[in-house]
């Protein structure tokens, strides 16, 4: 798992601040080790110095001293105190420089460590990143196929729309049509109205007239009959012939009139809605 990000710059930083620190350290090392020896050295002087102040003057020379050859000879032991001292100072730094040595070795390993987690944590980023960039191919497959879908979803719906225009405009004309065809047919039918009613007019004129005809007639023929009735012999058989074609017309009467009009009943069974 990858550390949060503040630590990450945190451990920069101190990286950063310590690489800077240590950027004069082996100048720093060496003047330590510079200053080490010019103390030996001093030391070292001082007890030469302290061993000839205390060895015997040469009776053959008042300037010059010889230093005696016996085992107590103070610039011999002086000396061998100052290599022993030197001896002792190396080791500590020999001993110094052995735990320098174990400490950087086990820091090698610490960083080695690091470096091995730094490189796992490396490599499963890549494979993280990998699976992201295949995702990312993916669903920009998907977007590309998406965005084909939709264009063939518009062309269809506008398809679909130019279809309904045209349609709506049809349906417009069948209804302005339709209107049309509602005035055109009411005007026929109100004119087929009128004329049947004419027609009714005229059929109930005439039979009005045919019947006034009729009544004319018969009041003609009782007045014959009656004038007839006053004269004896031929007359007599003048009038019954003429009263016989007087029921003989009256029986053709009904269906048709002298002026060849229709009658009444002829009237009353043609006077349906259709004429």
């Amino acid at each position: 798992m990858a550390e949060p990000y503040w630590q990450e710059t945190l451990r920069l930083r101190l990286v950063e601040r310590n690489a800077r620190e240590s950027s004069y350290a082996p100048i720093i090392e060496q003047y330590r080790r510079l200053a080490q020896q010019t103390k030996l050295l001093k030391e070292r002087n001082a007890s030469l110095m302290r061993a000839m102040g205390t060895a015997r003057p040469n009776p053959s020379s008042s300037t010059v001293f010889v230093p005696g050859t016996g085992d107590d000879n103070p610039v011999r032991a002086a000396y061998i105190a100052s290599l022993e001292s030197q001896i002792s100072s190396l080791r500590d730094e020999l001993a110094t420089v052995y735990k320098t040595q174990g400490q950087n070795a086990q820091r090698l390993l610490a960083m080695n460590e690091t470096l091995r987690e730094k490189e796992e944590l490396a490599r499963l980023d890549a494979e993280n990143l990998r699976k992201a960039r295949d995702e990312i191919a993916v669903l920009r497959k998907k977007v590309e196929q998406h965005n084909e879908l939709m264009a063939e979803k518009d062309r269809t719906a506008q398809i679909l729309h130019d279809e309904i225009n045209t349609l709506q405009l049809e349906l417009s004309q069948i209804e302005e049509r339709n209107q049309t065809l509602t005035k055109d047919n009411a005007k026929l039918l109100q004119r087929w109205l009128d004329a049947k009613q004419a027609e009714i007019n005229r059929m109930n004129e005439a039979n009005e007239f045919y019947e006034e005809l009729q009544s004319r007639r018969q009041a003609a023929l009782s007045k014959q009959a009656s004038t007839n009735g006053d004269e004896k012999g031929a007359p007599s058989a003048v009038n019954a012939s003429g009263s016989g074609n007087g029921e003989e017309r009256k029986e053709t009467g009904a269906t048709t009139t002298t002026d060849g009009t229709p009658s009444r009943a002829e009237t009353d069974v043609n006077l349906t809605p259709n004429g």
